[in-house]
C-alpha cells in the first residue's frame, strides 16, 4: 500500500468500515455475479485459501472482501477461524479489517476469540491508536466472565491512554464490562470519575453514558465537571450532546431551586400595579426577597442556547425538553420556533416532536399560539400526525381563533381519511365544551353533519351531540327529534345506543316520540348489536316508570325478549330491570326508589386532552412517548426548597487556577525573581507545563465566546447580578491576572513579538465577533454584560496581589486598547478602580464596543420626512366633546429604548371645560407595556394639546387596548401600530448589507414578484413609495437596478433588511431579510400592494 492510502486509513477512523464495504463490492471477481448458482462453501473456500496465503496483497483483498459481505448484511460466521488467525499480522491495513470483523463476531464465537486473547493483549500496546482502540473494543465483545479481569485492566490502562480515541473506546467499554459483571461497579466508578475530568470533547459524552448506565445516582462525580460539561457541550459530537444535556437535566433539578415561582410573582405584581396603592405596597416587599438564578443554572441555559440551530433533531428536542425543565417560564418561549423548524423533518421525527408540543400546549398555550398555521394538517401527512395536530390544535383554540379553526375543521371533515374525519368531529365537541361562545354554533354544525352520506361521520357526530347535549339539555328538544328519525337510517351500533339513552333521558321532553321509538325497536331487537339491546332495555325501564300507559305491555316483552337473549350481560340487566320496575311480592325496598335510580341527573362528561397526564414524564423519552414508565426511565426530581451548597462546583476552579498561572518557562527564567516574589501560590504552581497553559488559553477563548453568545432575552440587571460568579467571569480574571504578569516581564522584549501577539488577539475576536453575530437575537447588552462579569472578577484577582509593584500596573494601563476589549479582558480599568461602578472612560471603551463586536451595521440614523398619518383614537362624539388623534412622529422614544414614540393630540370641541384627562385601565397583552402622559388638569373650550406617550409592542402588531378618561368618564381605545412604525433606520454600507443579507437567508427570507409600469420603478418613486410605508433608511447601492433598505426593529434590535430589485420588462423582486418572521411577512403584504400600483 502507498503511504498515501495509509495516512488516510490512519484518519479515517470510526468511518473505516462503511469505506472499505463500498470498496469491496468493486473488488469482487466477474464469477461472483453468479454467486445465486455457485455454492456459498466453495466461494468460501476460496476467501479461506487467500487468507492463508502469504502475500499481504491476497490477504488485504480477502479481507476487504469479508467485510463487504458484512456491510451487505450475509453471514461471515464461518470464516472466524481464517481470519482470527490473522489478528497477529504486521501490515495496519490488514489488522484494522481483522479487527472490524472481530468487533462483529467475537461474541458469536467466544471460545475461538479466546483462543487470541494474548494477542489482543499485545496489541493494546500497539503504538497505532486505531489498533489499540479496536483490540479494546474485540477485548470488551468477548463476553466471558473468565476475562473481567483482564478486562478491567485494559480499561483502566485504556483510561490513561494519550490518545483521546482510545479513553472514547474505554468508557463504551465500561458499559459492556458492566453488563457482563455487576458486581465490578465500585471500580468501574473510579474509572468513570477519572474520565469525567477528560477535556476531550470526544471523550465526554462516552463517558457520560457510561456514568448514565452505571452510577446514574451519584450526582456528586458531576459537581466538579459540572462547568467543563457545560463549555465543552457545543463542541462535543451530537449524540453525546443529547446524553450531556438529559444528564444536566436532572442534575439542574436536583441542585438549584426552581425559578418558576419568581416569575409567577412578576406576573402577579404587573396585573396589581395599577389597582391600589395596598397592591403596590405588596410588590415592594415582594422585592426586598428577590429570585437570583444561580450562576452555575445560568451557565447551563447560555450555553445550550445555540443548540437550538443544531442540524440534528434530537439534539434540538433535548434542548428543548431542558428548556421546558429547567429555564425561567418566560425564557422557554424560545424553544417553540426551533421545535416547528423540526415539524419540516420526516415523518417519525414530527411524531415525536409533535407529541411533545401537544404535551406542552397544555399548559403553556402562549408559546405555540404564533404558530398556528404550522399545526395546519396536509392531505399529504399519514393520519397519526393528522390526528396530533388536531390534539395541538384543540389544545391552542381561544376565542380570538375559534372561527378559523372551525373554517379549518370543515375541511377536515370532509376528508377521504375516515379515521381523521371522525377524530376531527370529536375535536369540534371538545372546542364547544372548552369555548362556550361557540358551543351552539358547534351545535349546529354538528347536526349539519347528521344529514352527511358518510355513515361514520353520522355515527360520530351523534355520539358528540349526545356528550354536548349532556351539557344543556333543556334548550334543544327539536335536535333530539331529529335525532330519532335518524334511527331508521343509522346503522352504526354506537350512535344507534347514543340516540336511544339520549331519548331514554329526555323521554319527558319528547313523550309523542319516545313511545313510538320504542315500538320500532322491539321490532328489531333480536337483530340489535349487543349495545343497543342495553339501551332499548334502559329506554323500555325508563318509560315504564313514566309512560306505563302507554308502553307497559311493550315493556314486558321487550324484558321476555331480553331474558332469552344469547347474551348473558343481557339477560342479567334484563332481570335487575324486571324486579326494580315490575312490583310483585316479592320486589325489595329499591322499588319504590326506581325512577330516582333511573331517571336521576347524570353527570356531563368532561372531554379531556389524552396527553394531560403525560407531563410526569420528562419530554422527548420513550416513557413519555409511550405513556408508561419504560425501562431505565430516570424520574425528573422536584426542585429542592433550598438549594444544596453551590460551592461543591468550585473544585475544578481551583484546579484549574493552579494549572494555569505560569505563563511559560522561557518567560518565568527571564525574571526569575521577580516571578517568585509576587505570591507563593504562583511559586508552588511554576511546575506545571506549557501544555496545560496552552490548553486552558484555549478554553479561555472559548469562554470569551460563550460569554458574547449570551442571551438577548437576559438583559435585566438582576440576571447580570447572577451571572458574575460564572465559571466565564473567573476565567477571564485569571486570564487578566496571566496577562499582567506578562506585560510587567515584557520590558526586554522587541516591539516585533508585541505586534505578533496583538495579531493573534485580533484573530481570536474577528471569529468570536462572527459567532455572535451569527446568533440569533444577539444585541450589545449581553456583551456589556460579560464585561461587567469580568471587569468584577478581575477586580477580585488584583485585590489578591497585595504584593504587586506600581511597575507592574503602569505598562499594563498603556497597553488597554480595543482588541483587548475585544477580547473581553479589560485589564486597567479595574485596578484603577476601588469602586464597582463603571467610570465614565470605560463606558465610552464599551460602547466602542458595543458597535465593533455586534457590527458595525447597527447605528441609527435620521428617519426620512414624509406626511404625517393622523389616526384616529377618538371621535368627538363617542367622546362626549373630547376628541383625540394620534400619529407616529418615528423619532426614538425618551421614555425608553424599546418603546415607539406616539404622539396624542386632544382636542375640546365642547363649550365647556374638561377637566382631570388621564390613562386610566389598561388592558395590554402580554409582554406590551407602556408609559402614558402626565394627567392634564384641565383642557379649554376648542382648546388643543398634544401629548407624548411610549408603547412598547414587543415586535409585534398586537393591539394596545386602555381607558382615556376625563372627571366625568372613561372612554375605551385603542392603539394598533402599523408594522412600518415598529422600526428605526439603520445607516450601513452596501458590503455591511450583503453581509447581514448572507446571514438572514432560509426561514428568515420572504420575497414576493411585483408587476407595475415602468415609471413607477425609477429610483424616486420606489423611495418615496417604501419610506411611506416603513420607518427604514436607504443604503448607498452599487447598482442602478437594486435598491436596498435597512432597520431594525424598534424592541429587540432585530434587523430588518429590504431590497427591491427590478427585473426586465415590468416586473421587480421585493425580498425582506429578517429574524423577525412574522413581522417580515406583514410587510412585504404591505409593501407589494403600494409598489404595485401607479
Amino acid at each position: 500500500m502507498s503511504s498515501n492510502s495509509f495516512s488516510y486509513n490512519e484518519q479515517s477512523g470510526g468511518g473505516e468500515a462503511t469505506e472499505l464495504g463500498q470498496e469491496a463490492t468493486s473488488t469482487i471477481s466477474p464469477s461472483g455475479a453468479f454467486g445465486l448458482f455457485s455454492s456459498d462453501l466453495k466461494k468460501n473456500e476460496d476467501l479461506k485459501q487467500m487468507l492463508e496465503s502469504n502475500k499481504d496483497s491476497a490477504k488485504l483483498d480477502a479481507m476487504k472482501r469479508i467485510v463487504g459481505m458484512i456491510a451487505k448484511g450475509k453471514n461471515a460466521s464461518e470464516l472466524f477461524p481464517a481470519v482470527v488467525k490473522n489478528v497477529a499480522s504486521k501490515n495496519i491495513e490488514i489488522k484494522k479489517l481483522v479487527y472490524v470483523y472481530l468487533v462483529r463476531y467475537a461474541e458469536e464465537q467466544q471460545d475461538l476469540a479466546l483462543l487470541s486473547i494474548s494477542t489482543f493483549q499485545r496489541a493494546l500496546k500497539d503504538p497505532n491508536q486505531l489498533i489499540r482502540a479496536s483490540a479494546l473494543r474485540v477485548l470488551s465483545s468477548i463476553r466471558v466472565p473468565i476475562i473481567v479481569p483482564i478486562m478491567m485492566l485494559a480499561i483502566k490502562e485504556a483510561s490513561a491512554d494519550l490518545s483521546p480515541y482510545v479513553r472514547k473506546n474505554a468508557a463504551h467499554a465500561i458499559q459492556k464490562l458492566y453488563s457482563l459483571d455487576p458486581e465490578q461497579k465500585e471500580m468501574l466508578i473510579e474509572v468513570i470519575e477519572k474520565l469525567l475530568k477528560d477535556k476531550s470533547t470526544l471523550v465526554a459524552g462516552s463517558v457520560v453514558m457510561a456514568f448514565e448506565e452505571v452510577c446514574p445516582d451519584r450526582i456528586d462525580l458531576i459537581h466538579k465537571n459540572y462547568r467543563k460539561l457545560c463549555n465543552l457541550l457545543v463542541d462535543v459530537e451530537e449524540w453525546g450532546q443529547v446524553v450531556i444535556i438529559h444528564m444536566l437535566t436532572r442534575y439542574a433539578r436536583t441542585q438549584f431551586v426552581s425559578p418558576w415561582k419568581e416569575g409567577d410573582e412578576l406576573e402577579d405584581n404587573e396585573k396589581n400595579f395599577y389597582e391600589s396603592d395596598d397592591a403596590q405596597k405588596e410588590k415592594t416587599d415582594k422585592r426586598k426577597k428577590p429570585y437570583t438564578m444561580d450562576p452555575d443554572h445560568r451557565l447551563l441555559i447560555r450555553n445550550t442556547k445555540p443548540l437550538l440551530q443544531s442540524r440534528n433533531a434530537a439534539v434540538v428536542m433535548a434542548v428543548a425538553q431542558l428548556y421546558w425543565h429547567i429555564s425561567p417560564k418566560s425564557e422557554a418561549g424560545i424553544i417553540s420556533k426551533s421545535l416547528v423548524r423540526l415539524l419540516r423533518s420526516n415523518r417519525e421525527v414530527q411524531y415525536i416532536v409533535l407529541q411533545n408540543i401537544a404535551t406542552m400546549s397544555i399548559q403553556r398555550k402562549g408559546m405555540f399560539e404564533p404558530y398556528l398555521k404550522s399545526f395546519y394538517v396536509r392531505s399529504t401527512d399519514p393520519t397519526m400526525i393528522k390526528t396530533l395536530k388536531l390534539e395541538i390544535l384543540t389544545n391552542l383554540a381561544n376565542e380570538a381563533n375559534i372561527s378559523t379553526l372551525l373554517r379549518e375543521f370543515q375541511t377536515y371533515v370532509k376528508s377521504q381519511d375516515k379515521q381523521f374525519a371522525a377524530a376531527t368531529i370529536q375535536t369540534i365537541g371538545r372546542c364547544a365544551t372548552n369555548i362556550l361562545e361557540v358551543t351552539d354554533t358547534c351545535l349546529n354544525g354538528l347536526v349539519c353533519l347528521l344529514s352527511n352520506r358518510d355513515e361514520i361521520v353520522v355515527a360520530e357526530s351523534v355520539v358528540v351531540i349526545k356528550k354536548l347535549l349532556q351539557m344543556q339539555p333543556v334548550q334543544h328538544g327539536e335536535i333530539i327529534k331529529h335525532m330519532a328519525k335518524l334511527l331508521d337510517s343509522i346503522t352504526v351500533p354506537v350512535a344507534r345506543a347514543s340516540i336511544l339513552w339520549l331519548i331514554g333521558e329526555n323521554c319527558e321532553r319528547v313523550p309523542k316520540i319516545a313511545p313510538d321509538v320504542l315500538r320500532k325497536m322491539a321490532k328489531s331487537f333480536t337483530s340489535e348489536d349487543d349495545l343497543v339491546k342495553l339501551q332499548i332495555l334502559n329506554l323500555g325501564a325508563k318509560l315504564y316508570l313514566t309512560n306505563s300507559k302507554q308502553t307497559k305491555l311493550l315493556t314486558q316483552y321487550i324484558l321476555n325478549l331480553g331474558k332469552y337473549d344469547q347474551n348473558y350481560d343481557i339477560r342479567d340487566r334484563t332481570r335487575f330491570i324486571r324486579q326494580l320496575i315490575v312490583p310483585n311480592e316479592k320486589s325489595g325496598a329499591l322499588s319504590k326508589y326506581a325512577k330516582k335510580i333511573f331517571l336521576a341527573q347524570k353527570p356531563a362528561p368532561l372531554l379531556e386532552s389524552p396527553f394531560k397526564d403525560r407531563d410526569h414524564f420528562q419530554l422527548g423519552t420513550l416513557s413519555h412517548t409511550l405513556n408508561i414508565k419504560a425501562t431505565g426511565y430516570l424520574e425528573l426530581s422536584n426542585w429542592p426548597e433550598v438549594a444544596p451548597d453551590p460551592s461543591v462546583r468550585n473544585v475544578e476552579v481551583i484546579e484549574l487556577a493552579k494549572e494555569w498561572t505560569p505563563a511559560g518557562k522561557a518567560k518565568q527564567e527571564n525574571s526569575a525573581k521577580k516571578f517568585y516574589s509576587e505570591s507563593e501560590e504562583e511559586e508552588d504552581s511554576s511546575d506545571s507545563s506549557s501544555d496545560s497553559e496552552s490548553e486552558s488559553g484555549s478554553e479561555s477563548g472559548e469562554q470569551g465566546e460563550s460569554g458574547e453568545e449570551g442571551d438577548s432575552n437576559e438583559d435585566s440587571s438582576e440576571d447580570s447580578s447572577s451571572e458574575q460568579d460564572s465559571e466565564s467571569g473567573r476565567e477571564s480574571g485569571l486570564e487578566n491576572k496571566r496577562t499582567a504578569k506578562r506585560n510587567s516581564k515584557a520590558k526586554g522584549k522587541s516591539d516585533s513579538e508585541d505586534g505578533e501577539k496583538e495579531n493573534e488577539k485580533s484573530k481570536t475576536s474577528d471569529s468570536s465577533n462572527a459567532e455572535s453575530s451569527s446568533l440569533e437575537d444577539s444585541s450589545s447588552d449581553s456583551e456589556s454584560e460579560s464585561e461587567s462579569e469580568s471587569e468584577s472578577e478581575s477586580r477580585k484577582v488584583t485585590q489578591e496581589k497585595e504584593k504587586k509593584t506600581k511597575q507592574g500596573r503602569t505598562p499594563l494601563t498603556k497597553d488597554v486598547s480595543l482588541l483587548d476589549l475585544d477580547d473581553f479582558n479589560p485589564v486597567s480599568t479595574p485596578v484603577a478602580l476601588p469602586t464597582p461602578a463603571l467610570s465614565p472612560s470605560l463606558m465610552a471603551d464599551l460602547e466602542g464596543l458595543n458597535l465593533s463586536t455586534s457590527s458595525s451595521v447597527i447605528s441609527v440614523s435620521t428617519p426620512v420626512f414624509v406626511p404625517t398619518k393622523t389616526h384616529v383614537l377618538l371621535h368627538r362624539m363617542s367622546g362626549k366633546g373630547l376628541a383625540a388623534h394620534y400619529f407616529f412622529p418615528r423619532q426614538p422614544c425618551i421614555f425608553g429604548d424599546k418603546m415607539v414614540s406616539i404622539q396624542i393630540t386632544l382636542n375640546n370641541t365642547t363649550d365647556q371645560k374638561i377637566e382631570n384627562i388621564h390613562i386610566g385601565e389598561k388592558k395590554l397583552p402580554i409582554g406590551l407595556k407602556m408609559h402614558v402622559f402626565n394627567p392634564i388638569d384641565s383642557l379649554e373650550p376648542e382648546g388643543s394639546i398634544t401629548v407624548s406617550m411610549g408603547i412598547d409592542f414587543c415586535d409585534s402588531t398586537q393591539t394596545a387596548s386602555f381607558q382615556l378618561c376625563t372627571k366625568d368618564d372613561c372612554f375605551s381605545v385603542n392603539v394598533q401600530p402599523p408594522v412600518g412604525e415598529l422600526l428605526l433606520p439603520v445607516a450601513m454600507s452596501e458590503k455591511d448589507f450583503k453581509k447581514e443579507q448572507g446571514m438572514l437567508t432560509g426561514m428568515n427570507e420572504t420575497s414576493a414578484v411585483i408587476i407595475a409600469a415602468p415609471q413607477n420603478f425609477t429610483p424616486s418613486v420606489i423611495f418615496q413609495k417604501v419610506v411611506n410605508i416603513a420607518n427604514v433608511g436607504a443604503v448607498p447601492s452599487g447598482q442602478d437596478n437594486i435598491h436596498r433598505f435597512a432597520a431594525k426593529t424598534v424592541h429587540s434590535g432585530s434587523l430588518m433588511l429590504v431590497t427591491v430589485e427590478l427585473k426586465e420588462g415590468s416586473t421587480a423582486q421585493l425580498i425582506i431579510n429578517t429574524e423577525k418572521t412574522v413581522i417580515g411577512s406583514v410587510l412585504l403584504r404591505e409593501l407589494k400592494p403600494v409598489l404595485s400600483q401607479g
